[in-house]
């Protein structure tokens, strides 16, 4: 399978990159062995596009034809760009049989959809979803064709276009056919799945705004949305106007901060995990009985600080096995021990058997904290890892059971990425990959990995295989404060 580029500046592509088949165009009807990319100007249809700006399509719609194919790919490509520093907008692209200079056409156009518009992309592009266009805007709105500057304007849409030379190469690279294995289970869990609804319900129930303390889960694009329904997120409790409502976050929060939402009238909706609340629990119930806790986890992570203020001055917080082999305690006869529940398994378990070595009387819950999303992810990208050479993470950086699947890749033998998103992918990760395996953290939304997915499809054909046991019949009620009547 061989990938074309397809650019009006063809002498000087060529004399780039002589290894590489190019082509200026084709007759209408004609197939491509592989995936294509279209490089070249055009002009924009909608206002905040301005000469120089790059257009990366979505789709490439045709007026004569009346038809609009996909372009799987242009996650990918828009990614490379941005990282790049290049400004780039990413929308449907309109092919016309003539030059498109009149304000009143371009309206037109405009409201069907499209941001900008040219004359080759649709009779280059396939109908496969493999095709990437990539267009340096020339013309705008305000400043069309027939007007003082065009030739300044179209020496800059050209010296732009010139600079993408090296995300063509990696989008290049990249292309080829390549088997996806899916880890099973992946993306949210009962309590992501129950933090959000509540924050939806509490939205239907009260009506905006509803403030939520720190991210509802640890996710951008979850927090995104519900911002765009009127939630609006806080770092700490004071930022809350008196007697407004106020969720609680996923990972729960030290009592001060409940003392804090009293004393401001606030009304609470506790979103915490119910597996997070166990926790606390836990630490309440030794502290009480005079013991040294030592919580296994980061001491940075929210879960962590809320569960640490249980008990401040009992709690002592320790990440690996060397810390736990380190640490000192007032009496050694009187320690107990949880854990973050979104911890690598393998690690918290090596980290707790330091523990019981070292005070043969400590006491523990009957189970590992970990809950079981985090331990069912992690077996689940094991199993795909031994089988992939790259494998995918779907999460925020901010997101620790996220980081946990890379580590648990890695452990296995296979790089690996977290990625927010399609576009976070760098392609050059892609290249020589033919066999790729995708999970996500259980705060990432499945439709992401559907994305993903996509894209990789538009740089080749694809075969997906889902490994493990998707089937996960856990249910977490709602608080209180949304279901009443």
């Amino acid at each position: 399978m061989t990938a074309t580029v397809c650019t009006p500046l063809y002498a000087e592509w060529l004399a780039l990159h002589p290894t590489h088949p190019v082509h200026t165009g084709r007759s209408r009807g004609t197939p491509h062995e592989g995936p294509v990319l279209v490089a070249g100007v055009a002009g924009a249809l909608v206002e905040g596009i301005a000469a120089g700006d790059l257009v990366v399509a979505t789709e490439v719609e045709d007026v004569r034809r009346g038809r609009a194919v996909p372009c799987d790919a242009a996650a990918f490509v828009v990614g490379e760009l941005r990282r790049l520093g290049f400004t780039v907008h990413a929308g449907p692209v309109v092919t016309t049989d003539h030059v498109v200079d009149s304000a009143a056409e371009r309206a037109v156009l405009a409201a069907c959809g499209a941001v900008a518009v040219d004359t080759e992309s649709a009779l280059l592009a396939g109908d496969d979803g493999r095709t990437v266009v990539v267009r340096a805007i020339v013309d705008t709105p305000d400043l069309p064709l027939r007007r003082v500057g065009m030739p300044w304007r179209g020496a800059r849409a050209l010296r732009e276009l010139r600079r993408t030379a090296p995300v063509i190469n990696a989008w290049r690279a990249a292309t080829g056919e390549r088997e996806v294995l899916l880890a099973a289970p992946r993306s949210f869990c009962a309590g992501v799945e129950r933090a959000i609804e509540t924050v939806e319900r509490a939205l239907e129930r009260f009506g905006a705004p509803v403030y939520v303390r720190r991210q509802i889960v640890h996710n951008r694009h979850v927090v995104d949305d519900l911002e765009q329904r009127g939630a609006i997120f806080v770092e700490e409790v004071d930022a809350v106007p008196e007697g407004a409502v106020l969720v609680l976050a996923a990972h729960g929060v030290a009592p001060t901060v409940r003392v804090q939402a009293a004393e401001r009238h606030l009304q609470v909706i506790d979103a915490t995990c119910p597996l997070v609340a166990k926790v606390h629990q836990e630490v309440r119930r030794y502290a009480a009985n005079d013991n040294t806790v030592v919580l296994i986890g980061h001491a940075d992570h929210e879960e962590v600080v809320g569960t640490t203020g249980e008990a401040p001055d009992h709690v002592r917080v320790v990440s690996t096995p060397a810390e736990a082999e380190a640490i000192q305690v007032p009496d050694p006869a009187r320690v107990a021990y949880a854990m973050q529940t979104t911890l690598a398994v393998e690690e918290a378990s090596e980290t707790a058997a330091v523990l019981r070595q070292r005070f043969p009387t400590l006491k523990g819950p009957r189970t590992d904290d970990i809950c079981y999303a985090t331990s069912n992810r992690q077996a689940g990208v094991r199993a795909i890892a031994r089988r992939s050479g790259l494998v995918i993470v779907v999460g925020s950086q901010n997101s620790s059971n996220s980081h946990r699947l890379v580590e648990v890749a890695e452990a296995a033998g296979t790089p690996a990425v977290l990625v927010d998103d399609a576009g976070d992918l760098p392609l050059d990760r892609l290249a020589g990959a033919t066999r790729v395996g995708i999970t996500a953290g259980a705060s990432a939304p499945p439709a992401l990995v559907d994305e993903l997915v996509n894209c990789l499809s538009g740089l080749g054909p694809i075969t997906v295989t889902e490994t493990g046991e998707p089937a996960e019949d856990v249910r977490f009620v709602l608080p209180k404060e949304v279901t009443r009547p």
